[in-house]
């Protein structure tokens, strides 16, 4: 199958320009003006007004993820649809090793969930709960075999929870072995403390959900994580940052040379402690780290502008507001953590463009191209050039439209945004040379998205 774009604007993380790509098989093969006269196709796609730019990587999902005694409810088929109806075309998931388990026992079980299951590319990062001299072996191995990055937390004793000690013998391993640590940084030991005394004030909405969860506690984190990245000669990144205190500890840290990244995420810029303010319905913005005043927005807003938070991942977590939201009536320590937002990344990034915060070329390299630099894709993703995968998005800057859980094609019963009117939006959407988007209809098949070998973490070595 030979497809051509015509009379579009490719933009990159570099630049934009006008030019006609040829796409034959799976990818890019021809990129120059005027190609319609030279060269025979299958199909011609008129991109006449529109913006054409490499698919989206959402390098932050949690499919079927097993949380508070439920699970999120979307599934690799129906949430890389709905990535895909929102111009992601490349996920990295979250694989869980359980306490007792090996590295590969929990890689395997997310293997089995997301083959013949996902309609668009996948790659996986590794949760390790239990540091111990196997899973430190083990991680060399996850490593040659495409999943180089390893997730550890400072927060949820008793489930994920890793102490200092095994946060260093990972960040050396990972020193050792190319690979990289990505944080969840919150002090869960003292947060619990605050959680159980806002109980015992008698708040038990939402509400105290973000009262307990201190910003300061994020950046008591997130610097002493930085500390022992340094160290230990290893790189470090932070997900989902929502403090001022955690972005301001980030670019100390860098300041002085440390290798330390940090992503944050739609709902972070958005969306205000005040959403978890309204009796139980705040329930729907439970996540962790919580929503912040707007103080914290605006930090994250300047650094997101100036290249501090460079990429933009969403902590995909959905998890319905009846029947599993609903678990934490009388206590928000039971409320499922967790947001949609998966279908919504491109668009609600593509708005600081129009609000001019930043070029479209920013926006590019925020929602796609750091990412794919970041985390082992690059150029075989997140560019438009050739011998690239055929991961492509027809791109109407202009066109507005209201986000709505009557319209989002993500499986959960409500919408963070609900009402929100955008400008931007996903015409056609092609996943390795095959269109799976098209003007709001699916036209993709589910099983067609393939497994990304990653290598190994050298851009996050780059200061």
């Amino acid at each position: 199958m030979r497809t051509l774009f015509v009379n579009g604007t490719i933009v990159t993380a570099e630049g934009s320009y006008a030019a006609d790509v040829l796409v034959d098989g799976e990818v890019i093969a021809q990129i120059g003006a005027g190609l319609a006269a030279s060269v025979t196709a299958d199909e011609v796609i008129d991109a006449t007004g529109k913006y054409l730019i490499p698919g989206g990587i959402d390098a932050h999902t949690h499919m079927k993820l097993p949380f508070g005694g439920t699970f999120a409810k979307d599934d690799f088929e129906t949430g890389t649809r709905a990535a895909a109806f929102g111009g992601t075309t490349t996920i990295v998931d979250f694989a869980v090793q359980n306490k007792g388990q090996s590295l590969h026992e929990g890689l395997d079980t997310w293997f089995a969930m997301a083959e013949g299951m996902a309609v668009a590319d996948y790659g996986f990062h590794m949760i390790m709960s239990d540091v111990t001299d196997a899973t430190l072996a083990e991680m060399d191995a996850l490593v040659d075999e495409g999943v180089p990055d390893f997730k550890l937390f400072t927060a949820y004793p008793g489930v994920f929870y890793s102490p200092d000690d095994h946060i260093f013998r990972a960040l050396q391993q990972t020193a050792k072995n190319g690979g990289l640590i990505l944080m969840h940084a919150e002090n869960g030991p003292v947060i619990d403390i605050l959680a159980a005394e806002q109980i015992a004030k008698g708040v038990t909405d939402p509400i105290g959900h973000g009262l307990a969860r201190d910003s300061r506690m994020e950046g008591e984190a997130t610097s002493r994580v930085i500390r022992l990245a340094e160290v230990a000669g290893a790189p470090v990144y932070f997900v989902h940052m929502s403090a001022k205190e955690a972005v301001e500890a980030l670019v100390a840290a860098r300041a002085r040379g440390a290798m330390a990244w940090a992503e944050t995420c739609p709902q972070y810029l958005y969306l205000t402690l005040d959403d978890l303010g309204h009796g139980f319905e705040g329930a729907k913005f439970v996540c962790s780290p919580p929503l912040r005043t707007p103080d914290h927005v605006a930090a994250l807003w300047s650094a997101v502008e100036n290249g501090d938070l460079p990429l933009i991942g969403t902590d995909h977590c959905p998890f319905d507001f009846h029947g599993q939201k609903e678990l934490g009536r009388g206590d928000f320590r039971k409320i499922p953590n967790g947001l949609p937002g998966v279908e919504e990344r491109v668009d609600l990034m593509h708005q600081g463009v129009v609000d001019g915060r930043y070029s479209k070329e920013r926006w590019v390299s925020l929602v796609s191209t750091t990412p794919a630099k970041m985390f082992g894709m690059y150029p075989k993703k997140g560019a438009i050039a050739v011998g690239s995968d055929a991961d492509l998005v027809v791109y109407d800057p202009s066109r507005k439209h209201v986000l709505s859980a009557s319209t989002h094609h993500m499986d959960v019963d409500y919408s963070c945004y609900e009402g929100q009117t955008v400008q931007g939006g996903s015409d056609v959407v092609m996943s390795r040379g095959s269109v799976i988007v098209r003007n709001g209809e699916f036209t993709g098949r589910k099983g067609a998205g393939k497994f990304v070998k990653r290598g190994r973490a050298d851009f996050a070595r780059a200061i």
